[in-house]
């Protein structure tokens, strides 16, 4: 006798009422029905901005406390998870262990299928150990059916250790509820191909995670204006942003541009502080830990401090 439990209630289960003829589409067809169904990823996000900045406030205020962010799921909600953590270090100059991806089956599972690994909620418990959660912690659990056991199992051993936890799932709260912090629905509707949430609900948990880690980033001072200043300076592309950041906001020629670049240890915030103050790269140092980083509150400082 089966135990499995029937998820043919769920929205990300249900079947799209604009896709039945899918097979016999043209190519064209496809695309069409393709681009209209992902304007409702978008909606989706819209509808979730209000959970969306409460997520971002809450976790920039644990992160600006010496905590760590986690996102945790199988199968594409996973990846989709670890990618984003991946991409935090090379934008943001932060270190790996700030925000962090777990996914059902490790990093194998990043390049092979494992979503059989999804079903232990005792696994989601271990991942949470092995890291050694505390309550300075975010635990975001990504799950587009809202069901997935490894990821409560996570949530569960998140909230018994103190630590902040948020939800981010593509169906609405009567068909999966949960004890969360902050309840991120993404309602994308039925997919185009039944049941492939790495569509829609992949689409729109991409976007969801761009805002919320952009958006703690931008509240930790790892953003002046709309500039990556903050970026890690490892290639040819990287160097040349960072130069043609400094050219656009000093108005330096290339040359000097570089020349100031390397004078800050290859870091366009310092460098930026050193050009506006004048200050030395270890006085400029010292005053950027000050304001925890935030460039703009360190030269805000220095000019108020020039004025007495």
């Amino acid at each position: 006798m089966s135990n499995l439990q029937e998820r043919s209630y769920l929205l990300t289960e249900q079947v799209n009422p604009h896709s039945l003829n899918l097979d016999q589409l043209n190519s064209i067809e496809l695309v069409d029905l393709f681009n209209r169904e992902d304007e409702k990823a978008l909606a989706a996000v819209a509808a979730a901005q209000v959970q969306l900045a409460q997520a971002i406030d809450l976790t920039a205020e644990r992160l600006s406390q010496g905590g760590r962010l986690f996102y945790v799921g199988a199968g594409t909600s996973g990846r989709l998870g670890v990618l984003d953590a991946a991409e935090c270090p090379p934008t943001f100059c932060t270190p790996p262990e700030l925000v962090q991806g777990i996914i059902a089956g490790g990093a194998g599972a990043l390049v092979r299928s494992s979503e059989d690994l999804e079903d232990r909620s005792e696994d989601g418990e271990a991942a949470i150990a092995q890291r050694q959660v505390t309550q300075l912690d975010v635990v975001v659990g990504i799950t587009a059916g809202g069901t997935t056991p490894f990821v409560h199992g996570a949530l569960n051993a998140a909230r018994q250790r103190g630590s902040r936890t948020i939800f981010m799932a593509c169906v609405p709260t009567e068909q999966v509820r949960i004890d969360a912090d902050v309840d991120i629905r993404l309602l994308t509707g039925p997919e185009i191909l039944a049941g492939s949430t790495r569509l829609k609900a992949g689409t729109a948990t991409k976007l969801a995670l761009n805002i919320l880690s952009t958006g703690v980033m931008v509240k930790l001072g790892k953003v002046y204006g709309n500039r990556m200043v903050d970026v890690a300076v490892t290639n040819h592309k990287l160097r040349d942003r960072a130069l043609r950041m400094l050219q656009d906001l000093t108005g330096l020629s290339r040359e000097a541009a570089g020349f100031l670049l390397e004078r800050s240890g290859k870091w366009v915030k310092l460098a930026l502080l050193m050009h506006w103050t004048g200050l030395e790269k270890e006085a400029g140092d010292r005053l950027l830990a000050q304001h925890q980083g935030n460039l703009r509150l360190a030269i805000a400082s220095y000019k108020n401090h020039q004025k007495d």
